[in-house]
């Protein structure tokens, strides 16, 4: 695998918009997450989707992360008891998580799945990539939404929860994200992943509930 040198985060500009909130209860916060901002305050930057959010909900505990550059659901607790609940949901891989993707290029085939193991590639942080010695199990189901001239819209179902794991996933498909700065996509305003649906069992009783929040490309 050659190396690729990630673009530095020089410029940090966050879109200007207020917290989407797809749903509230005395337990649960479910909001949508833009493209571009944080989820979580970083060393430089503070400004973020959990500082923002806790200015409207300041219970508001963080559960999970979203990459900066994927927009989609996020799931935020507002008891101590809801936190833990849904941690032991995201320990045991008992939620479903489904995401869409833009890729470039027509993806052979309507569905299949990727089973590699992941590691950080050290040089080259944030990066990730394959590793059958050091890796960690990854797998990712994928079908094919919708085709286009020169581009495929994917769901993307993941078993794990890696980091970059569905970037590198569809990359080592042959068809990189469009608007991945870090893995050379296709040129695109941005990174055209999106985190659509999100069911868990309510902290409440343990119904499950799906929510969704549908992606702008």
């Amino acid at each position: 695998m050659v190396n690729i040198k990630p673009p530095p985060l020089l410029i940090y500009r966050p879109p200007v918009v207020p917290v989407e909130v797809v749903h509230v209860d005395e337990h649960l916060l479910i909001v949508a997450k833009p493209a571009g901002l944080l989820s979580v305050p970083g060393n430089v930057f503070t400004d973020s989707l959990e500082l923002r959010l806790r200015q409207v909900y300041p219970e508001a505990l963080l559960i999970h992360r979203l990459d900066m550059d994927t927009s989609g659901i996020m799931v935020f607790a507002r008891t101590v008891l809801a936190q833990r609940h849904l941690n032991w949901q995201f320990e045991k891989r008992t939620l479903r998580k489904q995401y869409v993707a833009r890729v470039g290029g027509q993806v052979a085939g309507q569905a299949g799945f990727v089973a590699l193991p992941l590691c950080p590639d050290w040089p080259n942080r944030p990066l990730q990539k394959v590793d059958f010695e050091q890796g960690k199990p990854c797998l990712t189901h994928w079908s094919v939404r919708e085709r286009g001239e020169d581009n495929t819209l994917l769901t993307l179902i993941p078993s794990t929860g890696r980091t970059h794991q569905l970037r590198v996933h569809c990359r080592a498909l042959g068809h990189t994200i469009m608007g991945d700065r870090f893995y050379a996509g296709a040129k695109a305003p941005r990174l055209m992943l999106h985190a659509e649906t999100l069911s868990l069992r309510h902290p409440d009783g343990g119904a499950w509930h799906t929510f969704e929040v549908p992606p702008q490309f």
